[in-house]
């Protein structure tokens, strides 16, 4: 329940209105009316049906497929809301797209991800509300303050109270090396030991399996990653897993993105269970009898009532 001397809106692009609507929900508001739509040759356009001057106003927009109208509708949002003279502007962003081009990774590549960060800047964003981006460096590519949360504490809780916790024959693996740090902190959670799988990527989206650092042999091995995009990764280490002796393979996400072959390949893994965050609003059409969503709303609805209330944010990542 929000309760302040000044006044809080929260409102919605079309990424994720069910997630903005169950955010509203937990913090007793309504979501504020507004509606984003596009004219005849595509070109979008934002309408503000109440007076925003002076408010907090919180906008929810993740920027996923497709990412580019997603990210131009909350540039659009931002710019509406300034220059409607909103007292302060959060951009929430679930799922941060772009968040992968964060480097250069070779000669003559672009770092999008700072590009982003300056045009939500210039759209007029106060502040920025995200959750596990790709490369936690990105915060600095921001000149306004950004708060980052972690899917890891809704993960652990979740296996933690379906049965892992403590258990001799559970091993948290990590699908490559750049996410031993996440797998660490999960398995902190339901104490458990780690396992690393060492692979290499001959070209983007595409990963081979070189081997397993760690103990998986009769082990239940929990994958751990912060998005899956076409599923190459995961199921192909679950994959490796079973071939070197493990007893079962489940695995976990924050962000399900979810593209291309990605549903096929999930389906016809040895992978038991998905869980994954609804950062992502997930179609129909990508639903599979092995996922189990979990809602990030009320962690997001503790942090918008923390922002706003001026408080601290960082007790959340206890």
């Amino acid at each position: 329940m929000i309760s302040h001397g000044k006044s809080i809106k929260i409102f919605s692009g079309n990424a994720n209105q069910k997630l903005a609507q169950d955010i509203a929900d937990i913090l007793e508001v309504p979501l504020g009316d507004s509606k984003v739509g596009r004219f005849s040759d595509g070109e979008i356009c934002v309408d503000i049906n109440e007076t925003v001057r002076g408010i907090d106003a919180f906008i929810i927009q993740s920027t996923n497929e497709p990412v580019n109208d997603n990210l131009m509708e909350l540039l659009i949002m931002i710019d509406a809301f300034k220059r409607a003279s909103a007292g302060r502007i959060t951009a929430v962003i679930p799922y941060y797209g772009y968040a992968r081009q964060d480097r250069k990774a070779k000669a003559r590549d672009p770092i999008t991800a700072k590009l982003v960060a300056d045009l939500l800047t210039a759209a007029g964003a106060d502040r920025i509300l995200t959750m596990d981006l790709h490369a936690a460096q990105i915060q600095g590519y921001f000149d306004i303050p950004v708060d980052h949360l972690l899917g890891v504490p809704i993960l652990g809780k979740y296996f933690a109270q379906n049965g892992f916790d403590q258990r001799d024959d559970v091993v948290v693996v990590s699908p490559d090396l750049g996410s031993v740090t996440r797998a660490r902190k999960f398995a902190d959670r339901i104490h458990a030991p780690i396992a690393i799988i060492d692979k290499r990527r001959p070209k983007p989206n595409v990963s081979e399996i070189m081997h397993v650092i760690g103990d998986i042999k009769d082990k239940t091995c929990i994958l751990i990653d912060d998005m899956i995009d076409t599923a190459g990764t995961i199921t192909n280490g679950a994959n490796a897993l079973v071939k070197m002796g493990a007893k079962d393979v489940y695995a976990c996400c924050t962000h399900a993105v979810l593209s291309g072959p990605a549903i096929e390949r999930i389906n016809e893994s040895v992978i038991k269970k998905l869980i994954m965050l609804n950062t992502i609003d997930l179609p129909e059409n990508k639903n599979s009898d092995k996922f189990k969503i979990l809602s990030v709303a009320p962690v997001f609805a503790e942090a918008i009532r923390r922002i706003y209330e001026e408080i601290s944010v960082s007790k959340l990542f206890d």
